[in-house]
């Protein structure tokens, strides 16, 4: 495994530190994690979305993003962009996440 795929890593287990408080399942599982970019430097850019415009937590879940994926080792800047484009469904949560949550396909 190359360094850049072992930070990805390093990364999404601190995304899966990240809860949107009205669904008890972490971000990454949700599928609101679009786009994940390490820059060399251990500059990551990181795309996401939420479950709606109106989410109660637009405006405080991207900086937890931002200071979790920080407080992993050789990530030296962390910047997130919320996007609406592709909207967020279901189909983009994991299995384990639907079946966590009773959502039959």
């Amino acid at each position: 495994m190359d360094k850049i795929e072992a930070l990805k890593n390093d990364i999404v287990a601190a995304l899966c530190t990240c809860f949107d408080p009205e669904i008890p399942v972490n971000i990454h599982e949700l599928g609101l994690i679009y786009d994940i970019e390490i820059a060399p430097t251990g500059a990551v850019g990181i795309r996401m979305t939420l479950t709606s415009p109106g989410c109660p937590v637009a405006g405080s879940l991207p900086g937890d993003v931002e200071r979790k994926v920080l407080t992993v080792p050789q990530v030296t800047q962390a910047k997130v962009e919320v996007v609406w484009d592709p909207p967020w469904d279901k189909d983009r949560m994991s299995e384990a996440a639907k079946l966590q949550l009773g959502i039959d396909d």
